[in-house]
């Protein structure tokens, strides 16, 4: 009898567990040479609740499982979005006891490798003389040794979560990337809007109408400002020491105005534009994701440092038994269709 309780004990804590899911916002600093003449940086979602099948296909997280990391990427695999799990995309490891504390272009390449050999060789295939191949998948795996992530979450349900993953896997997963209209930001905002509709917007002051990083974590903030109910979880993944530092994330008209490499030319050649970008910036491009009081995360305390804190996970591990209360935005009409991403 008591086994027999235990049991359905266990079934219905991993069943209110899964309920505490979250969406987060990852805003990624930019970094190489890409990232010297396009300092957006990078936009992704992370999902607590949904898992990956594979790649390219999605489902509910099993107990003990982490969530899954998903964004929409330009050359890879001929896809329009892949999905990694949250510790492989981080360090490109399977377990957080296994991230280096330091990390040189060696080992990184090797770690790398590694993950792509056991998990994504339908991604990146082996050149003919059986070394890695070269290309934009290493965007995958081993984004801490890159770049500093800022993360802004917010929770989720089952119902919503199922619902995306029905609508992610049914629809057609081809390349789709553009980098003015249907950027790595552009579908991050689309994702957010699947939960929260309406919740980010493109800055046509700030940034002339592209969407970006550093804009879409603003927006989200902003939102959250204006629905404390929300309670936005907000924490930090700091890159691992090794590399050349990643720099500070820009928007469109901050670029221009705050990289010496486009201002000088445009105060000889149009010093008017590099006026109106200012006074854009100084009007609608102001935030600064490091300030924002984040949590810091270390890989030893990943799972929960990116854990949502919303009303319903403080109910529950003050030890309420009472149901969570429904929340405006997530799932309020179940049939409406889902928005286009």
């Amino acid at each position: 009898m008591r086994r027999g309780l235990l049991v359905v004990f266990l079934l219905t804590l991993a069943g209110v567990v899964r309920l505490f899911a979250g969406v987060a916002l990852l805003v990624s600093e930019p970094y190489g040479r890409f990232g010297f003449f396009n300092p957006t940086g990078h936009a992704a979602i992370y999902l607590s609740g949904v898992c990956a099948e594979k790649p390219t296909k999605l489902r509910l997280c099993r107990p003990g499982e982490s969530g899954v990391v998903v964004s929409r990427y330009n050359r890879v695999g001929g896809y329009d979005w892949i999905a990694v799990p949250l510790v492989p995309y981080l360090y490109a490891v399977e377990r957080p006891e296994d991230v280096p504390e330091a990390a040189g272009a060696e080992l990184v390449a090797q770690l790398r490798d590694s993950y792509r050999r056991a998990h994504l060789t339908t991604l990146a295939a082996d050149t003919p003389a059986g070394t890695a191949p070269k290309g934009d998948w290493i965007q995958l795996v081993g984004s801490a040794y890159d770049r500093t992530t800022y993360g802004f979450a917010l929770e989720t349900s089952r119902k919503d979560d199922e619902r995306l993953i029905a609508h992610l896997n049914s629809r057609p997963n081809t390349r789709r990337f553009h980098l003015l209209y249907r950027n790595c930001a552009d579908f991050a905002r689309e994702i957010i809007h699947f939960y929260y509709p309406g919740a980010l917007r493109r800055s046509y002051v700030a940034d002339l109408g592209i969407s970006t990083p550093k804009h879409s974590g603003k927006a989200l903030v902003k939102y959250a400002q204006r629905r404390p109910e929300l309670h936005l979880s907000q924490f930090v993944i700091p890159q691992i020491p090794g590399l050349r530092p990643s720099t500070t994330v820009r928007g469109v008209n901050e670029s221009l105005i705050r990289s010496k490499k486009y201002l000088a030319p445009l105060l000889v050649v149009q010093p008017w534009v590099a006026a109106t970008a200012g006074v854009a910036y100084l009007a609608a491009g102001r935030f600064n994701p490091a300030k924002q009081t984040p949590s810091l995360c270390e890989p030893a305390s990943l799972r929960e440092c990116t854990a949502v804190t919303g009303p319903m996970a403080t109910s529950f591990r003050e030890g309420s038994a009472e149901s969570p209360p429904a929340r405006p935005g997530l799932g309020a009409v179940p049939h409406d269709p889902p928005p286009r991403l």
